[in-house]
């Protein structure tokens, strides 16, 4: 089976509400990394909003087909005119090893 990885950056403290709209299209669960930000002040100045620096990272391994339906949930409820201000993406899995079908 074919596996993609779905990353949503988002301000600290909102994984919950990024996994909550991913387990609605279709994931099973995710992971949890703790970030900070290296954005300056002219990145605010760029894209008129404030930059939290505290940062989460979720990463959803998902199967190719629901790939499109859980990136399309997750920056809907977490995308740059929400709070969180994130921004979602997906990059191909070469090969996985533990995953549950």
């Amino acid at each position: 089976m074919d596996y993609e990885m779905v990353l949503c950056v988002i301000n600290a403290g909102h994984s919950q509400d990024v996994m909550d709209a991913a387990r609605k299209a279709g994931a099973k669960g995710g992971t949890l990394i703790k970030a900070h930000g290296t954005a300056k002040m002219d990145a605010e100045n760029h894209f008129n909003i404030p930059i939290q620096s505290e940062k989460e990272i979720v990463m959803i391994i998902v199967e190719k087909a629901i790939k499109d339906a859980v990136l399309r949930a997750v920056y809907e409820s977490s995308g740059l005119n929400t709070e969180m201000q994130g921004i979602a993406f997906s990059m191909p899995v070469d090969k996985a090893v533990g995953l549950k079908k």
